[in-house]
């Protein structure tokens, strides 16, 4: 019996390193570093890896191959590259890679940011683009977003009513983004006063299942590069997975019921795609109406709230950029009335600040992984079918070549309005984030109503620590604490507006 297991592994290890065999054939792949049997190069991989990558493009060049086990990674660290990638390439490499993760939890990889290229994935992005997330529709959902931002700056006004408070600003950002996105999603708030006991408790559920499906991201299972391991369930992992894909499944379920029997009538994502099932069932079924909402909240609460963070830690830090903006809100929007929506094309400092803090801080320096479809080139390299694509955004956003003095932080550089061309915060091509402009109405407007109706200062004459924090989405090492006083002019003349 001993003898028959031992067989039977070696004829997984073989299967699965099959593709590896025809890989090495196609010759003249992009240089990497040595990998070991089996493994690969999956023992090398130290957290934060864009930071790694980096080290190793280093040494290997900017276009460089590792092994995830059997399967081939090709990581692009340089802008001329990922442009080749995203233009002629942009077909080939319009695909995802599929996980376990993106089986159990992301409806067997139909989401919209886990399908293959094709006519679903095609539906699902004319659905985002053409009527979730149209300007329109964003235009609709701007009392939500001012709303939340709103209470955002009373929460920080009775902190500061007795003058300078220490205040804990992530948990806040975490706040405000949370009930932002859960309301134009599903109507719902899961944070405030009038949040009722069940909602909270369905809220404390929410949160810790959109951190346990980060925690499962990444290359954390070992199952998706060495298959073999599947027949142990390496760590428990495909179990943990199948039972946090039930609750969340689950949860989506009972939003959407609440909707479809009339228990909420609002103008939220799901109230709109169940009217447009009634006409068109086949392009708006249950499981696309869940995997779409599940996709935005993955998408658009846990990164807007991490820039937001990063972008007042650099503004502390730097006290003459926060007072350059002072100046321009108070010369093109006053004293006497509360930035809007419609003013933030007025303050271009105020989006080069934005800019650069994503320049800086991409919430995800990895982006989310591409794979090709078919055999192709990268420069003088081939590339061949199925392999996976990483673009090291945040190596191409601090690199001399493309930027002066890249790592300072430095929002005149996007006076240039041609600088803004090179960001990848929300990636090229067919897959590029459509939650784009959602992200920065929300960012742009939130970080000036911050320095209209406050003074800001720093804890101690230390500057902020802008350590990175590991994990698919870097926020910060050390969270952000900061000094509040008591009310500017701003608010003394007409806080009550708020």
């Amino acid at each position: 019996m001993t003898l028959f297991y031992i067989l039977l592994a070696l004829i997984v290890i073989v299967l699965s390193l099959k593709p590896l065999f025809r890989t090495r054939k196609l010759g003249n792949l992009p240089p990497g570093p040595l990998s070991l049997p089996i493994v690969g190069n999956l023992l090398q991989l130290k957290q934060p890896f864009h930071r790694t990558f980096h080290g190793m493009s280093q040494k290997y060049g900017q276009v460089f191959s590792l092994w995830f086990g059997s399967r081939l990674v090709v990581v692009v660290s340089s802008y001329p590259a990922v442009q080749e990638c995203f233009t002629k390439n942009d077909v080939v490499f319009a695909n995802r890679p599929h996980f376990l993760l993106g089986k159990y939890t992301g409806y067997n990889n139909t989401t919209v940011a886990g399908s293959s290229y094709g006519d679903h994935w095609r539906n699902l992005r004319r659905i985002i683009t053409l009527e979730l997330l149209t300007t329109h529709r964003l235009n609709s959902f701007s009392g939500i977003r001012r709303d939340e931002i709103m209470r955002l700056l009373q929460k920080l006004a009775l902190h500061s009513c007795n003058g300078f408070s220490k205040v804990k600003l992530n948990s806040m950002f975490q706040e405000m983004t949370f009930n932002t996105i859960t309301r134009m999603v599903s109507g719902k708030k899961y944070y405030g006063e009038e949040c009722d006991v069940s909602d909270v408790e369905e809220a404390k559920q929410f949160r810790e299942i959109l951190q346990e499906l980060r925690t499962l991201g990444g290359a954390n299972n070992l199952g998706d590069f060495l298959p073999f391991l599947r027949w142990f369930d390496f760590r428990g992992f495909e179990k943990r997975l199948k039972k946090i894909g039930k609750r969340s499944d689950a949860f989506l379920q009972g939003l959407v019921d609440e909707h479809r029997n009339g228990n909420h009538t609002t103008n939220a994502m799901i109230d709109h795609l169940l009217i447009q099932q009634r006409s068109h069932p086949e392009y708006y079924t249950g499981q696309i109406i869940k995997g779409l909402a599940l996709v935005t909240f993955l998408a658009a609460t846990d990164t807007s709230a991490v820039t937001l963070e990063w972008a007042m830690s650099n503004l502390l830090n730097h006290p003459e950029i926060l007072k350059k903006e002072k100046n321009e809100i108070d010369t093109f929007v006053g004293q006497n009335r509360l930035v809007d929506e419609s003013d933030i094309s007025k303050l271009p400092y105020l989006q080069n600040i934005v800019y650069e803090t994503l320049r800086l801080h991409p919430a995800a320096p990895l982006l989310l992984p591409h794979l090709s479809s078919e055999d192709c080139t990268i420069g003088e390299f081939n590339v061949p079918k199925n392999t996976i694509l990483l673009v090291n955004a945040w190596a191409i956003h601090t690199d001399p070549m493309l930027w002066n003095d890249p790592t300072h932080f430095k929002p005149e550089r996007f006076e240039k309005e041609s600088e803004a061309k090179n960001l990848l915060s929300f990636g090229l091509g067919r897959r590029a984030c459509p939650g784009a402009n959602l992200a920065q109405r929300t960012e742009s407007l939130t970080i000036a109503l911050l320095i209209q109706c406050f003074e800001w200062k720093r804890i101690s004459n230390e500057e902020i620590d802008m350590t990175q924090e590991k994990g698919l989405t870097v926020s910060k090492n050390i969270s952000l604490g900061s000094y509040v006083p008591s009310m500017s002019i701003t608010d003394q003349q007409g806080y009550t507006k708020l």
